[in-house]
């Protein structure tokens, strides 16, 4: 016991002291955290031991934190490269050199900064020719006139030629009175305004900034653009116009009315590359000043190549090129539109890519972080977008893209947000970023607001009637925001990047509403006849409210299935005609444009869910009656109580036989010719395993794997749709025709097991589903007895295998057992004479008799039930005799009984076993088109098959249970069978 105790212990320190140690170890590897900015005046940062390190004595920290340098009025005394000694120049009137090694007097000032200074248009003279240090520095100054014209250079260390505006305008290197000194340069009085507008207005913030920028190069640029042709100017100009978004008006002294001003004087100078728009040594920034020019430019005349999307002749590659400036005007160079210079969200190339695939609908977006545009995009870069045009044998012409920028103001006046075209004001030149703009103090500040591309959206469209693929001039449109920059590292702005594809779509929404208006007329027509049957069916004249509703149910169903109609139609078509095109001849619907088509799936739905209830209703409400046919074999002696005596009656019928058909009937009741479970795998297995849900994405290509690294366009809600119900009614429909064609005839058929069931039970079928119609199916034995041993009965399939016996026919020499009935008031009268004792036990209580045996109501309704329809069927009732007869091939097509029985009912002769028509099995077409409307529902809300195919999946096991329960309920309710022998 002690020595388990003893290891115990040892265990546990050691455990301790493993513990400690791992925690010295980590301790021992950490460093604390500093940066540059933490290192404060008289330390620098160690970029060896990443921590602060102080300076020396006399130093200070250099701008970049990295280094010390001696103080004001300290020269270095020595320098090792690693580390300086300082020391005090020793005469006040001594400044330091500018090399900071030495100190010499100054024949001027000394300056704040310690070394010496010179007046302005002099330079500084520290050493003579041979490089010796003077004891004494020199100012020269520099000889502004002819032939010299010198000043001093940007470092003030040595003359040079001045710049030419200067002598140009005064012969000199100083602008005269006369003249305007702007930006490093001199000009001569011109009809510029001399006072500009320095301001860029950010319209979102409603205010505007005044731009260090603006202020230093607007004027100087117009002018030099205007006076010399600059042509780097005159793109510095057009850039100043861009960052205040191409906007202009009345004010002519704003960036933009500068340009327009240089524009309009200078129109002797001609056009470049014969475009009229585009003004000689001008950048390219409008497409006139006049609105309604729009439709004539993007609309006028088609691109001079077509695109097709397979064959031999294949084209799909859209080539865009841009000419890529500075914000001062150089030319910086041509690039290809793609890989992320117009994309700011990263992504690969092959993904980025894709986005110049003609008919792939790309749309790419993200949230960036302001700090991290502030990194990447120190100065705005412009770009001038063209569409490269390549035809065989020609040489590579260039197109320029028109830029619709939605935040352009004309006039005050925001005239591109709306979808008027004539309302638009197309443009050139557009820029991502701009940082600089801004900036208000200096142009080292940090900017104050940027503005972002915020959507980028170029749009194609289709000419209409092409059969060669031809496009208009593509449209850029671009949408800026203003962010105000207060905390740049947690502020953030949504930008994207997105490729349309239009064509017009007015010729198609016609023909659906001609569609829609013709089939529409149709149903009505067809509902009015619906309706006249069922008011011929329950022998009622008059119309009323109840008419009223029943026709609107009929037409709720019938307008279901046009819109189902259409709407698959349109789904098919466009997957069809889109996917399969080899020139371009259709393009997909945009999403705004699909909501139309949505609405008209949700009519469908809503309309054949109306319909299907209606249908469950009328199911669940049927009359049904087991008529059995079976008499006693003998008689049987039963003591009689008080007398002891045996009195002799007829042997009692077995009821098992009507309990076992009642209980065939319940399992029926919800059979369908397709099976839900396989429906739902198989569907799902060939649009998510398979891959036929690709063909529903927003591009032309027809494979049904993609690759994982490739881009995913999103999906098109009627291709989606398409997809979807072709594949459910494709699935079902096969599953139809094998369980009719193969099923049925060599494995199961129920619905004639049904049939024959009765026949050896010898029991009959009464169906009413309307007051006055329903369906019989005639089950007499033709041998008399059913209610027999296992000997007699296979003797007697064998007799009627063997044609010995009569035909189970309910007419002399005929097979036929299931007729359509339609009868008369009379007879409807007396059946719900003898069943009214028991429906007014689910009455009213004050209906119901107290005293009487519910038991034995029951039974003796049964009886007389049963005795009363076999009397009927025996034409036993003259008054409510029947004939039997065939229906008319247009009372089979429109539903509808011609002659109404008045003295007579009619049975109408049914080898189609229409019976069927109060199950689910009579009702595929409704129960199936309305899974293929819940299925594509729930898919288009959810865009998710899986979930679609499961809740599908819930919604027919939650109707099936219904059906049973309450189907099983209402036949122990009409058929008088206690519900407890419905297994």
């Amino acid at each position: 016991m002690a020595t388990e105790t003893l290891r115990a212990f040892v265990c546990s320190f050691s455990v301790i002291v493993l513990f400690k140690l791992n925690v010295f170890f980590c301790q021992q590897f950490s460093i604390s955290f500093q940066q540059p900015s933490d290192c404060g005046v008289d330390s620098y940062f160690d970029i060896s031991r990443l921590s602060c390190v102080k300076c020396g004595p006399n130093q200070v920290s250099s701008k970049s934190g990295l280094a010390c340098e001696c103080q004001t009025g300290f020269r270095v005394l020595v320098s090792n490269g690693a580390s300086i000694t300082c020391q005090q120049c020793p005469d006040a009137n001594q400044g330091v050199t500018q090399d900071g090694y030495g100190c010499v007097s100054c024949s001027g000032s000394v300056g704040e900064n310690g070394k010496c200074q010179c007046p302005k248009g002099s330079v500084l003279v520290e050493r003579d020719g041979n490089g010796n240090p003077l004891n004494e520095s020199r100012c020269e100054a520099c000889n502004a006139t002819e032939p010299a014209f010198s000043a001093p250079d940007t470092t003030g260390n040595r003359c040079v030629r001045c710049e030419d505006s200067f002598i140009n305008s005064s012969q000199s290197c100083v602008c005269g009175i006369s003249n305007v000194q702007a930006g490093g340069m001199c000009f001569p009085s011109n009809g510029l305004p001399t006072s500009v507008v320095p301001n860029v207005i950010f319209s979102q913030l409603a205010n505007s900034v005044l731009s260090a920028w603006f202020s230093n190069f607007m004027y100087s640029s117009a002018a030099a653009c205007l006076l010399f042709s600059n042509r780097t100017a005159c793109q510095s100009l057009g850039n100043m116009c861009v960052m205040n978004m191409h906007s202009f008006s009345t004010i002519n002294n704003d960036a933009c009315g500068l340009y327009n001003t240089v524009y309009r004087t200078t129109a002797a100078q001609g056009s470049s590359q014969d475009v009229s728009y585009w003004r000689a040594n001008l950048p390219w920034l409008y497409y006139g000043d006049q609105l309604g020019l729009a439709s004539r430019i993007l609309q006028n005349e088609p691109l001079p190549v077509g695109f097709s999307f397979k064959g031999t002749q294949k084209n799909t590659n859209i080539e865009l090129r841009a000419a890529v400036y500075s914000v001062r005007g150089e030319f910086l160079r041509w690039e290809s539109v793609g890989g992320g210079n117009l994309q700011l969200c990263p992504d690969t190339p092959t993904r980025q890519q894709s986005a110049f695939t003609f008919g792939t609908a790309y749309k790419q977006s993200c949230v960036l972080s302001v700090s991290e545009l502030l990194n990447r995009y120190p100065e705005p870069v412009f770009y001038d977008v063209f569409l490269v045009i390549q035809k065989p044998q020609e040489d590579t012409r260039l197109l320029a893209v028109p830029l619709l920028n939605i935040n352009q103001q004309f006039n005050g006046q925001f005239t591109n947000e709306g979808s008027n075209i004539n309302n638009w004001l197309l443009t050139r030149r557009l820029m991502l970023v701009d940082t600089l703009s801004g900036r208000q103090n200096s142009l080292s500040s940090s900017p104050g607001v940027i503005r972002v591309a915020s959507n980028i959206k170029i749009g194609f469209r289709l000419v209409p009637n092409t059969q060669k693929g031809q496009v208009y001039p593509p449209l850029m449109t671009v949408t800026y925001s203003d962010i105000p920059v207060t905390y740049p590292t947690t502020q953030t702005v949504t930008v994207s990047f997105s490729l349309e594809y239009m064509m017009d779509q007015e010729e198609a929404r016609v023909k659906t509403d001609i569609a829609l208006g013709v089939l529409g007329g149709v149903a009505v027509v067809h509902s009015l006849l619906k309706t006249a049957s069922w008011k011929r069916r329950i022998a009622s004249p008059l119309i009323d409210l109840q008419t009223i509703m029943k026709f609107l149910v009929f037409y709720a169903g019938d307008l279901a299935n046009i819109f189902f109609i259409i709407t698959v139609g349109t789904g098919l078509y466009w997957l069809i005609f889109f996917k399969a095109q080899l020139f371009v001849s259709v393009l997909l619907p945009l999403p705004a444009q699909e909501e139309r088509f949505v609405v008209y799936v949700g009519c469908a739905f809503a309309l054949k869910t109306v319909q299907f209830l209606h249908k469950l209703f009328v199911q669940l409400s049927v009359d049904i009656f087991f008529i059995d046919w079976e008499r006693p074999r003998g008689k049987a002696s039963k003591h009689v109580e008080g007398s002891g005596e045996a009195k002799s009656q007829a042997s009692p019928v077995s009821i098992w036989r009507t309990y076992f058909v009642a209980n065939e009937w319940n399992e029926i009741q919800t059979i369908r010719k397709i099976n839900p479970t396989f429906q739902v795998i198989a569907v799902l297995f060939f649009l998510e395993v398979v891959g036929f849900s690709n063909l529903a994405l927003r591009d032309p290509s027809s494979e049904l794997r993609r690759s994982p690294e490739a881009y995913t366009p999103p999906c098109s809600l009627i291709l989606r749709y398409g997809v979807a119900s072709a594949m459910w009614l494709c699935i079902g429909l096969i599953q139809v025709i094998f369980f009719t064609v193969v099923h049925e005839r060599f494995v199961e058929d129920k619905i004639r097991q049904f049939v024959d069931l009765c026949s050896i039970s010898n029991i009959s079928v009464l169906l009413l589903s309307h007051r006055c119609f329903g369906y019989y199916i005639h089950g007499r034995s033709v041998h008399g007895h059913a209610d027999t041993n296992m000997d007699e009965m296979n003797t007697n399939l064998k007799r009627e295998a063997e044609n010995l016996c009569g035909q189970r026919g309910l007419l002399p020499n005929s097979d036929t057992q299931t007729f359509q009935i339609s009868i008369t008031n009379r007879l409807r009268a007396q059946y719900d004479r003898i069943i009214e004792p028991i429906s007014r036990r689910s009455g009213p209580s004050r209906l119901v008799d107290a005293s009487a045996n519910p038991c034995e109501q029951s039974t003796k309704a049964y009886h007389t039930m049963n005795r009363f329809l076999g009397s009927v069927i025996d034409h036993a009732h003259r008054e409510m005799d029947y004939i039997v007869k065939d229906k008319l091939l247009f009372e089979r097509l429109i539903g509808m009984e011609f002659i109404e029985p008045l003295d007579k009912s009619i049975f109408y002769n049914d080898d189609s076993h229409s019976f069927a028509d109060v199950l689910f099995y009579g009702n595929e077409a409704v129960l199936l088109i309305f899974d293929t409307l819940f299925f594509c529902v729930v898919d288009l809300g959810s865009q998710n098959f899986i979930l679609a195919a499961v809740l599908t999946y819930l919604q027919q096991l939650v109707f099936r249970l219904i059906r049973n329960g309450m189907g099983r309920r209402n036949l122990a309710s009409k058929t008088l069978v206690d519900k407890r022998f419905l297994i």
